[in-house]
């Protein structure tokens, strides 16, 4: 099940973030969030009129996907980039496909044009699923991120909504 997150999933998205953040090249951020860093976003994102949805299967978070304006200032106001996280055990399964799409048609109805994908250059399980869902590289930022001793490539993909 999709649905929009609660104040009370934090901590289950604290856990499957702080995972990605620890253990994997799959962001460059090495800084841990608090739930109450989760909590924060969940409100400030649908403040916003963005989304932050989770994947629930039986009584469990697997995965969940949020957006935000891709950079600041009023020029940037159609173009927005998102997060999207997945427990181990839950990928490939269409969860991920589920969360984006359901994602995207939030965006769509919000008057969203573009959506970006910032991925790292060690994910090529992130590059191939975003290829085949649509999206397409338009950069490479060479060496802009540092995480684990060593420099990494940002690729940044797109695709148009409307």
């Amino acid at each position: 099940m999709i649905r929009a997150a609660a104040p009370g999933d934090a901590p289950a998205i604290a856990a499957l973030w702080n995972h990605a953040i620890r253990e994997t090249a799959i962001t460059f951020n090495a800084t841990e969030k608090s739930d109450a860093d989760v909590a924060a976003t969940i409100a400030d994102r649908q403040a916003a009129g963005r989304a932050f949805l989770v994947a629930e299967v039986g009584q469990g978070l697997l995965g969940f996907v949020t957006y935000d304006q891709f950079r600041g200032g009023v020029g940037y106001r159609f173009s927005m980039e998102h997060t999207i996280h997945l427990a181990p055990q839950a990928r490939g399964q269409g969860l991920g496909r589920a969360l984006m799409t359901a994602m995207e048609d939030h965006a769509r109805g919000a008057g969203v044009h573009a959506m970006l994908a910032g991925v790292s250059s060690e994910n090529p399980e992130g590059q191939a699923f975003h290829a085949a869902i649509g999206y397409h590289l338009v950069g490479t930022l060479p060496e802009v991120g540092h995480k684990f001793g060593r420099w990494m490539h940002l690729l940044l993909m797109q695709k148009i909504l409307s």
